[in-house]
């Protein structure tokens, strides 16, 4: 029994070491470059930036899909804010603080729920929000402002104390208290498709419960597109709160340089957007852009230093120069009867519809109306809404996910069985050989007694 445990820790043991070697042996092989040939140590910060801009961009490894440029961020995303497709992926569902571009879920609800004459009151909670270095434009106990002027406050200046107010405001309007606001902007996100957030603040001020994702703030602006009023704040660039006895004047102006004529990233396309900054955030952006043809959505996380804006305009020029909109016909699909929505899907130029496959889910609490999503090799490149004829077939909402993860599931299973397998047969192969030495050293010794 101690020779058959020798026997299978000296397997394990070596399975374990030749695993073990297996990334030293790539790191052995991997081209160095010129620096580090001479000798010469890279700066970790540089080093960390090349890194970061080498890391694999998702949608770049889908068949004859256009090749999208790198990135100084953690996580981007170019989405199409009339077809819902995602043109462009780096690590869109990886979890991410935004800081102050949480603001623009704010806004969303505000939008939603209030009149623009609503009275904004900055009570003592407000305040307590604020901390050395925090956005804020100096609002005092008591101030009262318009709901209108809020906005202005909360999008141009990023001022948190204003956003934490507006949260109150709309809570308010509903008979609830803030974490109402807070409740209602986690289910409000997860109505609009997203599925790694949480948000516990409506500034953005760190909180590490606090985070969402580069796909989950597409869906939020896309659906800020349906607000002309937000479009007119983000394209001032210089606001005044007046005076009035119950706040002194406040100015202040856009912080989004690709909003701003004349200056050196402005952007001609861009339309609307958010700027976020914090320490343990670095610099996050949300963008939109309207060419004439297209309105995109990007949105970069963790970006370093220098290079938000010109990684922003280096998506949407991507997205603009190698997309268009191709039309889908009722016609095209058995189940369907009529398009109800936007009948156009975005791909790449050249490419054919019959090379996108397509699911049709129920809506919810609608017997005869669909969505008829279309993707390709799973990249989503359009969503419309449709009328359905009698006979058809739905798909249920969270199957496709589910058949993902039991693949996955299955694949772990399938590795493991593979390397019990290698394990059996090592140690058969390793027993085998032990007896076979044993008869060999048992025949030596009857022939010498010979």
């Amino acid at each position: 029994m101690k020779k058959v445990l020798r026997t299978v820790s000296y397997v394990l043991m070596s399975v374990m070491i030749a695993i073990a070697a297996v990334p030293q042996t790539a790191r052995a092989t991997a081209p160095t470059d010129a620096a580090q040939t001479q000798g010469e140590a890279k700066d970790p910060y540089q080093q960390q930036l090349e890194d970061t801009y080498k890391q694999e961009v998702q949608t770049n490894s889908l068949k004859e899909w256009p090749q999208g440029p790198g990135i100084y961020g953690d996580a981007g995303i170019v989405m199409d804010a009339e077809t819902g497709a995602i043109l462009y992926g780096k690590n869109i569902d990886q979890k991410e603080y935004p800081a102050s571009i949480t603001k623009l879920l704010t806004a969303l609800l505000a939008f939603e729920y209030c009149d623009m004459s609503a009275e904004v009151v900055i009570t003592p909670e407000c305040l307590t929000c604020l901390g050395d270095g925090y956005a804020s434009i100096g609002m005092k106990e008591g101030n009262v402002i318009s709901m209108e002027q809020a906005l202005y406050a909360m999008l141009l200046a990023s001022s948190n104390e204003v956003a934490y107010a507006v949260g109150e405001t709309v809570a308010k309007s509903q008979g609830e208290d803030y974490q109402w606001f807070l409740d209602e902007m986690n289910r409000r996100v997860e109505e609009l498709g997203g599925t790694n957030s949480n948000f516990v603040n409506a500034n953005g001020v760190q909180d590490e419960n606090h985070y969402t994702c580069a796909r989950d703030m597409a869906l939020v602006a896309k659906e800020l597109f349906n607000y002309p009023e937000f479009f007119t704040i983000c394209q001032t660039t210089n606001y005044t709160i007046p005076a009035s006895a119950t706040t002194e004047e406040h100015v202040f102006q856009q912080k989004h340089e690709m909003l701003i004529p004349g200056y050196s990233d402005y952007y001609e396309y861009a339309v609307g957007g958010k700027t976020g900054y914090t320490t343990e955030a670095n610099n996050t952006l949300v963008t939109m852009a309207d060419n004439g043809n297209m309105k995109l959505v990007c949105v970069t996380l963790k970006v370093f230093p220098g290079h938000v804006y010109s990684d922003t305009k280096a998506l949407l020029d991507y997205g603009f120069s190698n997309f268009q909109h191709t039309a889908v016909s009722a016609e095209e699909n058995a189940e369907v009867a009529k398009m109800l929505d936007t009948v156009n899907v975005t791909i790449p130029a050249g490419f054919e519809l019959s090379s996108l496959d397509s699911s049709l889910e129920q809506v919810t609490g609608a017997n005869s109306e669909g969505l008829l999503s279309y993707t390709y090799e799973d990249n989503p490149v359009g969503q419309i809404k449709v009328q359905v004829n009698k006979d058809a077939s739905f798909k249920e909402t969270g199957a496709q996910d589910e058949e993902k993860a039991s693949g996955s599931v299955w694949k772990v299973v399938l590795v493991v069985a593979v390397i019990i397998i290698l394990i059996v047969a090592a140690l058969i192969g390793f027993t085998t050989w032990q007896q076979r030495q044993r008869r060999r050293r048992r025949r030596r010794r009857r022939r010498r007694r010979r």
